[in-house]
């Protein structure tokens, strides 16, 4: 039997207050704030380990502690770039430097969070001010002249960009990348000597470069020279069979062209690789309607046009379709569509006046009858603006990636 041990109330209750004390002791330590350097230290190490929330905490409580401590508004930024939250980052960074405007690193970050978010114009009069602080030719100049360059391609200003992005070329000879944006750029401004000049670069770099050789297939067909773009597109389509859009260029070409068997082939080959590829729908069913295939065609039109309604072409012959086969208010509908569409084709006003007639709707008719006297005959689009055209309508276009920090 375990004997029991008398204490004495005045040390019983002497030892609980100690405990108690000791307790409080305990519980306030816990809840007092960490000096600041330690819980700089501690926001440090959780963001270094990538534990993100806490080391967002961390910070925040570092700024409890000094509200206007600019390196945690700066961390805060940081954490929310790594994650991807680049608007997020934005004001962050701007309370940094307002703070404290000559912080190291901050600026550079904060056009770099302006550029990713999508906000290109503020993030050019960042690097422009980052640039005029370093010496001509450094390879610090050199960086903010690349990020200019690719923030001016970014919002579709190809004729400034393409200083910067011939100077970074120059710097990294074997960024194949920054070749593309230049070519793309030369494209833009109709500059095809540059693109030629580039795209003979790149096969340096890379002599089975599908993309290089599409490039070069637009500026040849921008030039007038069918042929030379039709053995471009056939090259990219041997060099990269699941390129998308490389097989709808070449059946684009072929189309115009007139060589509808071998158009039929390839658009076929881009529908394997995007199968809601609209526009890839909707010519490969203009071939099988000048084919004499109707049937085949018109489940591709009415398709095409459910996935993406703003196409004339699919419109337009929808409403032959429809007419041929007497659905007369189908047709009626589809052929006004494509006349909102595209209000300079002469076929559309054509055919609508047509359909006018053989409903009765003189006046109607004399109308778009009249339109086409005015208008010329439509001439087919370059394989530059219809390809464009396809991808704007088919992917969202990405902006491009600025250098590595």
């Amino acid at each position: 039997m375990r004997k029991e041990v008398n204490v004495s109330p005045a040390v019983k209750y002497g030892l609980v207050g100690v405990s108690l004390f000791l307790l409080t002791i305990a519980n306030g330590l816990a809840q007092l704030p960490l000096a600041p350097g330690r819980q700089r230290e501690t926001a440090l190490a959780l963001e270094q380990q990538k534990q993100y929330v806490q080391a967002e905490a961390a910070w925040r409580a570092v700024l409890q502690m000094h509200p206007n401590n600019a390196e945690a508004y700066a961390h805060l930024g940081l954490l929310e770039a790594l994650q991807t939250h680049y608007q997020a980052a934005v004001p962050l960074y701007r309370k940094a430097l307002a703070i404290d405007a000559e912080m190291p690193g901050v600026r550079l970050d904060l056009g770099l969070a302006l550029f990713k978010s999508g906000q290109m114009k503020a993030a050019i009069e960042i690097f422009s001010r980052l640039l005029k602080s370093q010496p001509p030719f450094s390879p610090e100049a050199l960086r903010m002249g690349t990020l200019i360059g690719l923030a001016d391609y970014g919002l579709g200003e190809y004729a400034q960009a393409i200083p910067y992005l011939r100077k970074a070329t120059v710097s990294d000879p074997h960024n194949l990348p920054y070749r593309f944006l230049l070519a793309q750029s030369c494209m833009w401004t109709k500059q095809y000597s540059c693109v030629l000049d580039t795209y003979h670069q790149i096969l340096e770099l890379n002599p089975n470069s599908a993309e290089a050789d599409m490039l070069a297939g637009e500026a040849y067909d921008e030039m007038k020279n069918k042929a030379g773009a039709t053995q471009e597109f056939r090259a990219a389509v041997k060099a990269d069979p699941q390129l998308p859009y490389a097989h709808f260029g070449l059946g684009y070409l072929l189309w115009g062209q007139n060589k509808l068997p071998e158009a039929v082939q390839e658009f076929k080959a881009e529908l394997k690789i995007v199968p809601d590829e609209a526009d890839a729908m909707a010519f490969l069913a203009d071939c099988y309607i000048q084919m004499n295939e109707p049937a085949d065609a018109l489940p591709l039109l009415e398709k095409a046009v459910r996935i993406e309604p703003g196409l004339p072409r699919a419109h337009l012959d929808l409403g032959i379709l429809y007419s041929d086969a007497g659905r007369k208010q189908d047709a009626l509908r589809q052929l006004e569509t494509a006349a909102k569409l595209a209000p300079n084709d002469v076929d559309v006003h054509w055919r609508l006046g047509r359909l006018y007639m053989a409903l009765g709707k003189r006046d109607a008719a004399k109308a778009e009858f009249a339109k086409t006297k005015s208008l010329n005959e439509a001439s087919q689009n370059t394989i530059f603006t219809e390809l464009h055209a396809a991808q704007q309508r088919g992917r969202p276009k990405n902006g491009p990636e600025p250098p590595a920090k």
